[in-house]
């Protein structure tokens, strides 16, 4: 964990950060909504888990007060490094390096005594990310087909395309990018393997262009294709289920979590886990001879309970930023 501090340049008010504004071409996906349902405190303490370019946090940063603190944390070495450079000189900041699946030890690590107030989890992929072609998230941009949210770990998606079975990666497909054509595309993708590599991203975005027959309007037929590989080249899904088990228990009493999510595969995830948190039982299923399982009579545990109802980008925010058309933000409270 990285921490660099000194002290405050101005003494006569609260510890700010002067370097708080974010770049002048980007605006954090539903900010505003985010800082109010952190209901962030000025003595609080925060933990923004996907740093990206800093818009949550520098807005989080803009609301404590000289005692506060926010644990900023992301798996790409190069937010890191722009997290350590931006706001390394505040008292108030320390940033990590880690994937959701290591919140708990990163958080857990020098935790408040009674928890943090809040923990943000924006999932999904970076506007960095997306911009730069090296780094093989988008098929706008030809480039080599990596993909990796941490480029020093693991392996690329070109690598994972190559040994990848068809069957698999038409179920990942399938499953992961809700493809109706995903029998189609991977077929595609084997049979161009045979001939040569898939290494770059403007190759695969071609094999998947010409495998689907029909095509969704405003959306490129390869968005699906590269949200599923993406999202099995970094275990997004894993790492997800394991940060929302582990915020309940970071969480002070009446600490919030606040999770943004861009499309229904997390945002399904993340409902049913804080429905359970919540002691909502799931709806119970017969057996193969129609019998219903015992009733229980033990009252769950509550962990989480749900604050009012998911929020979405008003036409205003969509309209300046396309990629927060799909964002859903839940918020869910620890029970004091």
């Amino acid at each position: 964990m990285t921490r660099r501090g000194s002290s405050c340049r101005k003494r006569s008010s609260p510890c700010r950060s002067d370097r708080v504004a974010e770049p002048s071409d980007h605006r954090p996906v539903l900010l505003e909504e985010v800082l109010t349902g952190l209901a962030i405190r000025p003595e609080g303490a925060y933990v923004d888990a996907t740093f990206g370019r800093g818009g949550h946090a520098a807005a989080i940063l803009e609301r404590l007060g000289r005692e506060g603190r926010l644990l900023a944390v992301d798996r790409d070495p190069d937010a890191v490094t722009a997290a350590a450079d931006r706001f390394g000189d505040d008292p108030r900041f320390r940033v990590a390096q880690g994937d959701f699946a290591m919140l708990r030890a990163i958080a857990g690590n020098n935790a408040p005594a009674n928890g943090y107030d809040g923990i943000l989890l924006d999932l999904g992929v970076s506007s960095p990310q997306l911009d730069r072609p090296e780094r093989g998230f988008s098929f706008r941009h030809d480039g080599p087909l990596d993909m990796r949210m941490d480029t020093t770990a693991g392996e690329t998606a070109a690598e994972w395309l190559a040994r990848v079975e068809v069957g698999e990666l038409e179920q990942i497909i399938r499953t992961l990018g809700e493809e109706r054509f995903a029998r189609r595309i991977a077929r595609a993708i084997e049979a161009a393997r045979v001939e040569q590599p898939i290494e770059t991203t403007a190759r695969l975005a071609a094999i998947v262009d010409a495998a689907v027959p029909r095509r969704e309007r405003d959306k490129h037929p390869a968005t699906r294709t590269f949200q599923a590989i993406r999202m099995a080249v970094n275990a997004e899904l894993e790492a997800l289920d394991a940060a929302l088990e582990a915020a309940p228990d970071l969480l002070a009493p009446g600490g919030r979590l606040a999770v943004i999510s861009f499309h229904s595969l997390e945002d399904r995830r993340v409902k049913r886990f804080i429905r359970s948190a919540a002691g909502e039982r799931p709806a119970a299923v017969r057996d193969s001879r129609g019998r219903l399982p015992p009733i229980e009579t033990e009252r769950p545990e509550v962990r989480l309970r749900p604050v009012g109802k998911p929020v979405t980008p008003g036409d205003e925010e969509a309209r300046r930023n396309p990629r927060a058309r799909s964002a859903r933000l839940r918020i869910a409270e620890r029970p004091a």
